[in-house]
C-alpha cells in the first residue's frame, strides 16, 4: 500500500498518498524497518469553531509574536514537493528526529513563498520555535538543531524558488517524485475530497488547458496574486516533473537539491531516511516510526485514461531519466 508506482499512490494536506489496497508493512532487503500497519487517511476538513480557534492562535503567533521573530530559527532544509508524492509522509518521518523542529502552527506546511509572502520575512520566523529552546532540547546530543517545513506548492509556483533562494541563502531542498499518472488521479481524489473540485477526473483532465490558461503568467506578472486554479487544477501538469527541477536547479544548483523517489520511500523506507538524514547533515540518532500519512481511498483508474496519461508523460519521463542519471521506481 506503500509503494508509488502504477499500483499505488501518495498523498499530503495539500499533497500526500498511499496506495490502492495492500499491505502496509511490506520491507526490502535485510532492513527491519518497514512501515506501520496503522494507515492514516486523509483527515476531514476543520470545523468551522476548531478553524476559528486555530486562526485566532495564529494571528496571535505572528502578530503579537512579532518582537520575538528574531530569537526564533529560520529554516534549513524545505520539503517543495511535489504534490501528492509523499510529502507528508515523509515529514512525519522526519520531526521525530530530535534535532529537526517543525512549525508550531500549521505544523508542516506554513506556505509563505508561495501564498503569503505579502507578509515579513518576520512574519515567517513566527512560525518556528525559538532557538534557544531548540538548543536546550538537544543539549548534550553533540548537534546543531535544525528547522524545516513542507509546502509542496513551492515547486510549482513560478516565483517561488526565487523567493526561497533570496530569503534563505544557503537551505537544502528535499523533492519527492512519484508516478505522474498515479499523482494527477490522486490529486483528484484529493481536491474532491476537500470540496475543490466537482468534475470527474476525466472532464477535469479536459478542462485542464483551458482552466491552467494564463495562470503562471498572471502571477508572476502580478505577485500578490493568488490563482486557485493554479494550485488546484494542474493535475497533469504537476507531473511535468523535469520542467520544475530544471527551474530549481537554475536557482540552487544541483547539491542543494535532494531528491527522493516515492516509490523506494514507501517500499522500503530505512535506507531512504539514511540518506535523508545524511544529505541534511545529521547524525542518525534515532529509530523512527514509518507511518504512512494522508491516505485518499479512490476507485480505480480507468485502462484508457492510464494509458493516455502514460504516453503523455513518455517525453517528460526521459528528459527526467536523463537529469537524474538513473530510472526512477515507475520506469523500472
Amino acid at each position: 500500500m506503500e509503494r508509488a508506482d502504477a499500483a499505488s499512490a501518495v498523498t499530503t494536506g495539500d499533497e500526500d498518498a498511499v496506495g490502492q489496497g495492500g499491505d502496509t508493512t511490506s520491507k526490502a532487503g535485510s532492513d527491519e524497518r518497514s512501515w506501520s500497519s496503522d494507515r492514516r487517511e486523509a483527515k476531514p476538513g476543520y470545523t468551522k469553531w476548531k478553524w476559528r480557534a486555530r486562526q485566532a492562535a495564529h494571528w496571535s503567533l505572528t502578530t503579537a509574536g512579532q518582537p520575538l521573530s528574531g530569537a526564533r530559527m529560520l529554516p534549513s532544509f524545505l520539503i517543495v514537493g511535489g504534490a501528492r508524492c509523499g510529502t507528508t509522509s515523509m515529514f512525519s518521518v522526519l520531526e521525530q528526529h530530535p534535532a529537526i523542529f517543525s512549525p508550531l502552527i500549521p505544523r508542516k506546511e506554513v506556505h509563505y513563498f508561495d501564498l503569503a509572502y505579502t507578509h515579513s520575512l518576520a512574519w515567517y520566523r513566527c512560525h518556528f520555535p525559538l532557538t534557544a529552546h531548540a538548543r536546550l532540547a538537544t543539549r548534550g546530543m553533540d548537534v546543531v538543531p535544525v528547522a524545516g517545513e513542507a509546502s509542496p506548492y513551492y515547486m510549482f509556483h513560478p516565483l517561488a524558488p526565487e523567493r526561497i533562494q533570496r530569503d534563505l541563502p544557503g537551505v537544502k531542498l528535499l523533492v519527492l517524485l512519484r508516478d505522474p499518472v498515479e499523482r494527477a488521479y490522486s490529486a483528484h481524489a484529493h481536491q474532491t475530497g476537500y470540496g475543490y473540485e466537482t468534475e470527474s477526473f476525466e472532464k477535469a483532465l479536459e478542462l485542464e488547458d483551458s482552466r491552467m490558461a494564463g495562470e503562471a503568467e498572471r502571477l508572476v506578472a502580478e505577485p500578490t496574486h493568488n490563482s486557485l486554479k493554479h494550485r488546484f487544477y494542474g493535475y497533469r501538469t504537476r507531473g511535468h516533473y523535469i520542467d520544475q527541477l530544471e527551474h530549481l536547479e537554475k536557482v540552487f544548483g544541483r547539491d542543494r537539491i535532494f531528491i527522493i523517489d516515492s516509490g523506494d520511500f514507501f517500499t522500503d523506507p530505512g535506507p531512504v531516511y539514511d540518506q535523508t538524514i545524511e544529505f541534511l547533515g545529521l547524525p542518525n540518532i534515532n529509530r523512527p516510526v514509518f507511518t504512512p500519512r494522508n491516505a485518499r481511498p479512490r476507485s480505480p483508474m480507468s485502462d484508457k485514461v492510464r494509458a493516455e496519461l502514460e504516453e503523455h508523460y513518455r517525453p517528460y519521463d526521459e528528459r527526467l531519466i536523463a537529469w537524474l542519471g538513473y530510472k526512477p521506481s515507475w520506469c523500472r
